[in-house]
């Protein structure tokens, strides 16, 4: 699947800093406002410690992680929704992205500017999400003159159409993101082609000198305290390096594995395994996708051909050392079109070819 995280803020926030020390790649992150211009794109390893259980049991030729898209997007600054800075082009960007990864500076550095002279996280929050806001209002607002005049005729869909662009018209006039709208599966149906910004998942990162001290909290959101600088540190380490020093700072893991963490989970994806002799690799589905969608991931003809599932857990296979002791036990459980796939199963799809 291919699935990507928006990394967006005010200029000097961090943004290029934290998608290099991602992606470990070398992004301009200079001290002035726009130096990314042109998005950066970054394909990231997704960290699971599963793999290395699974493999060290199969003994596989190759171990492939499954992956998640990052992307630098240019800097955020007030009056983006008219075209301000690189307001059109920033838009766009994130638009085109399935969510959104929203930095916040909280440090003091002289040798950095920040856009407003000044450094104030939740300012800097709000003056985001209003420009997401004002310009979601826009694209509503061209939309909702046409349907008012379709629903007139009272054609069932229109009207329906219609009562759903106004509720959300009325809660982004109040300021509130379209994200937090309670709409029903229908509903959601009917505003997709929208692109509504402020609908996408978001996460928020709080650029911090001491992450520890963090006290910023952010209503119905996740937030992450990073001190984004040190994480680039981190993973310029070689491997060994890498983990002596995190295991220094008393932690369990990095700053960055974290995030990877929280984006993988914020896009609502799971991730399932297929293990043997050629390799052991991990795959991702969203969450609720069945057995037959879960092996087009792996091939697009295996839905079609689709047979049966052959599953295990990841803990049974664990335990029980590998699926023929699992086979022996009668753990292996034999699934049809049906079958929910979950996050850790470790399948064998049986497909017509």
């Amino acid at each position: 699947m291919s699935l990507s995280i928006g990394i967006v803020g005010l200029p000097n926030v961090g943004k290029s800093t934290l998608f290099n020390a991602l992606t470990n790649t070398k992004a301009e992150a200079s001290n002035y406002p726009f130096c990314t211009i042109d998005p950066n794109v970054g394909v990231v390893k997704v960290p699971d410690e599963r793999l290395a259980k699974l493999a060290n049991i199969s003994k596989p030729k190759k171990i492939l992680p499954t992956t998640i898209e990052f992307v630098d997007i240019a800097g955020l600054v007030k009056g983006a929704h008219e075209g301000e800075g690189l307001g059109n082009k920033f838009l766009a960007n994130i638009r085109e992205c399935d969510a959104i990864c929203m930095v916040i500076r909280d440090f003091e550095d002289s040798n950095i500017v920040h856009v407003n002279d000044k450094i104030d996280p939740e300012d800097d929050r709000e003056t985001i999400e209003m420009e997401l806001i004002f310009a979601d209002l826009k694209t509503l607002e061209k939309r909702l003159a046409k349907t008012k005049r379709e629903a007139r005729s009272n054609n069932k869909d229109a009207v329906a159409i219609h009562a759903v662009y106004e509720k959300l018209h009325a809660l982004l006039a109040n300021g509130k993101a379209a994200r937090v709208a309670d709409l029903d599966e229908d509903e959601t149906l009917l505003i997709k082609d929208l692109g509504l910004l402020t609908r996408k998942p978001i996460l928020f990162v709080i650029n911090s000198h001491d992450p520890e001290k963090n006290t910023i909290q952010i209503k119905n959101a996740e937030v992450l305290a990073l001190n984004i600088k040190q994480e680039e540190e981190i993973s310029e380490l070689n491997e060994a390096d890498r983990a002596e020093f995190i295991e220094e700072l008393g932690l369990e893991q990095s700053g960055l594995d974290k995030l990877i963490k929280s984006s993988y989970s914020l896009l609502g994806l799971l991730t399932f395994f297929t293990t043997g002799e050629i390799e052991t690799r991990a795959w991702t589905v969203k969450a609720g996708a069945k057995a037959p969608q879960a092996a087009a991931v792996i091939h697009t003809d295996f839905e079609k051909g689709f047979i049966r599932a052959e599953i295990l857990s990841y803990e049974t296979f664990v335990e029980l050392g590998g699926e023929s002791q699992a086979r022996d036990a009668g753990r292996l459980q034999i699934e049809g079109k049906d079958y929910e796939v979950k996050d850790g199963d470790v399948c064998h799809f049986l497909v017509n070819t």
